[in-house]
C-alpha cells in the first residue's frame, strides 16, 4: 500500500510513454543534452572546452545522481544549480566548464520545448487512431438510416455513419490544429539573463555570427530550425497557451463525441465496448454503463479547465520575466499532456468496438418516421387529385392526436388515421410503402464516401493499437 498521493493521471489513466517523457529522468537528462550541445557548440567555435571535455559530459548524460542533487538543492535553493554541481561530479573533468554563458532557462525552458514536441508528435498519432477508427465506423454504417436529432428531439433521418462524420470532422480539424503546433515551435536557444545575448558577446568578444552559429548548432542537435526572433529570459509563454489551447480542443471533441455516445446508450441504439466479465454497477448488476464515455468527459472537463493555466500565466510575465510561473507550469502543462493521452487512448478504446444494436436502431426510426414522411405522403396525395391545403390539415390534426396518442403509451397510429381519410385516395398499404427509411437520409451516404475520401490520405500509416487501459 503506498503511503504517498499519486496522481490518478499517472497510476490509472496516461500510456507509459507519456509518464515516461514526463518523468524527472528524462528531463535531466534533456538538462544534460542541452549542456552537452552547448558545450560542443562553444569547443567547435574556439572557447576554451576540449574534446575530452565534451566527451566526458557525454558519457554521463543518463547516470543522475537524484539523491546529491536533491541534497544540494537543499543547500542551495536552486535546482538547476543542483544539477550543475551533480554533473560536475560524474563528470570532472568538465565541472568547470558546464553551462558556460547560460542562464537557468536554457535547460529549463529548452527541455520543455524539446519534451512538449515530443509529446505533441506522440498525440498526434494517438489522434490518428482514433480518427482511423471512427473513419471505418463510417464507412461500415455509411448507409443504416437512424433517427437524427435536432435539441435531442426527433427530427428527420440520418445515418449512423454520417453522424459519425460530425464527430471525425471534429478530429480532423484538431489535427490541423496540431499541426500548426508542431510546426511552429521553435527552441529559446541560448539567449543570456535578459535575451540579451550579452554573456556571449563577451566570450565570443562581439563576433555576432558565432553567435548565431552557436543557437543553429543547439537546435539542429535537438531537430529544431530556429530560435523565437526575440525573447526575454524564457520563452514567449503564449506559446504554452497555444499548445495547451490545442490539447483543450482535441479535449472538446472528445467530449462530444463521448457525450452522444452516452445519450445512444442511454436509448439502446449504440454502446460502447463492454467485456465479458464487467461489472457494470456494484448494485444493479444487470447495468452496462457507458463508463468510459463517461470518463472521457470526466477527464475532458478536467484539461478544458487546465487550459486555462497558460493564458493567465502568460498574460502576468513581467518585462523579461517573473518566476510566478514557474509551480503552475510544473503542473499544468505536463497534466495537460498526460490528461489529453489519457482521454485520447479512451477514444481508442471505445470507438475501437462501438456497438450499433440495428434492430433497435430501427424500431426507434420506425415510430417517428410517419412524421417525417408527412410531406412525401401529402405531395403523393395531390398527385392523386387531392387538394394540398386540406390534406395539410387533416396532417396536422391526425398528427397532434397521433402524438398524444404516443404520449398516452400507444404506438404511432399516424399512418392508419391518414388512410381513413378519402381525401388522400391512398390505401394503409400505400402509405406504408412509403415509410421505407432509406428515403428519407438524403445524400448521407454519398457525404460519408466523399468526406472519407478527403481523410483517407491521413491515415497512411497509422500504427495499430487500441488505447489498451487500465479500467
Amino acid at each position: 500500500m503506498d503511503d504517498k498521493y499519486n496522481s490518478p493521471l499517472a497510476s490509472r489513466y496516461a500510456s507509459d510513454y507519456m509518464l515516461k517523457l514526463f518523468s524527472s529522468q528524462t528531463r535531466i537528462e534533456t538538462w544534460r543534452r542541452l549542456w552537452v550541445a552547448l558545450a560542443r557548440a562553444e569547443h567547435k567555435l574556439g572557447l576554451p572546452i576540449t574534446e575530452e571535455q565534451v566527451a566526458e559530459l557525454e558519457a554521463h548524460i543518463s547516470d543522475i545522481d537524484f539523491e546529491t542533487a536533491a541534497a544540494r538543492e537543499k543547500e542551495v535553493r536552486h535546482d538547476v544549480m543542483a544539477h550543475v554541481y551533480t554533473y560536475g561530479k560524474a563528470a570532472p573533468s568538465a565541472a568547470g566548464i558546464i553551462h558556460l554563458g547560460a542562464t537557468s532557462c536554457y535547460v529549463t525552458d529548452n527541455a520543455d520545448i524539446v519534451i512538449y514536441r515530443d509529446g505533441l508528435v506522440y498525440l498526434r498519432g494517438e489522434l490518428l487512431k482514433v480518427i482511423r477508427n471512427l473513419s471505418e465506423f463510417a464507412d461500415e454504417y455509411k448507409a443504416l438510416p437512424t433517427l437524427g436529432y435536432t435539441h435531442y428531439q426527433p427530427a428527420q433521418p440520418v445515418t449512423m455513419g454520417k453522424r459519425a462524420t460530425l464527430w471525425l470532422q471534429d478530429f480532423a480539424s484538431d489535427l490541423e490544429e496540431l499541426d500548426f503546433v508542431i510546426g511552429s515551435m521553435k527552441m529559446l536557444g541560448c539567449r543570456g539573463t535578459t535575451g540579451t545575448e550579452a554573456s556571449f558577446m563577451e566570450l565570443f568578444e562581439g563576433n555576432t555570427a558565432k553567435i548565431d552559429e552557436m543557437n543553429r548548432m543547439i537546435c539542429g542537435e535537438f531537430g529544431f530550425e530556429r530560435t523565437f526572433s526575440v525573447c526575454g529570459q524564457t520563452y514567449p509563454r503564449k506559446f504554452d497557451s497555444r499548445i495547451l489551447n490545442v490539447l483543450s480542443s482535441i479535449a472538446q471533441s472528445c467530449y462530444r463525441m463521448a457525450n452522444d455516445i452516452r445519450l445512444l446508450q442511454h436509448d439502446r441504439q449504440l454502446e460502447e465496448p463492454f467485456e465479458k466479465n464487467q461489472i457494470g454497477s456494484s448494485a444493479m448488476a444487470y447495468k452496462r454503463n457507458p463508463m468510459r464515455s463517461e470518463r472521457i468527459c470526466s477527464l475532458a472537463r478536467y484539461l478544458m479547465i487546465d487550459a486555462l493555466n497558460a493564458p493567465m500565466t502568460a498574460s502576468v510575465q513581467w518585462m523579461e520575466r517573473t518566476l510566478d510561473d514557474s509551480a503552475n507550469r510544473r503542473i499544468s502543462m505536463p497534466e495537460g499532456f498526460l490528461c489529453a493521452d489519457a482521454i485520447l487512448r479512451l477514444a481508442q478504446n471505445v470507438t475501437s468496438g462501438m456497438v450499433v444494436n440495428t434492430k433497435i436502431v430501427e424500431r426507434t426510426i420506425r415510430e417517428y418516421l410517419p412524421f417525417s414522411a408527412t410531406e412525401n405522403i401529402l405531395m403523393e396525395a395531390v398527385k392523386r387529385g387531392g387538394d394540398r391545403q386540406q390534406l395539410h390539415e387533416l396532417i396536422r390534426q391526425d398528427s397532434m392526436t397521433a402524438t398524444a396518442n404516443m404520449k398516452n403509451g400507444d404506438p404511432c397510429n399516424l399512418p392508419e388515421l391518414l388512410a381513413s381519410h378519402p381525401e388522400f385516395g391512398m390505401t394503409r398499404e400505400e402509405i406504408e410503402a412509403v415509410l421505407e427509411p432509406s428515403l428519407y437520409i438524403g445524400r448521407c451516404p454519398e457525404q460519408v464516401e466523399n468526406y472519407l475520401s478527403e481523410i483517407k490520405p491521413l491515415l497512411a500509416g497509422v500504427k495499430e493499437g487500441n488505447g489498451e487501459i487500465n479500467l
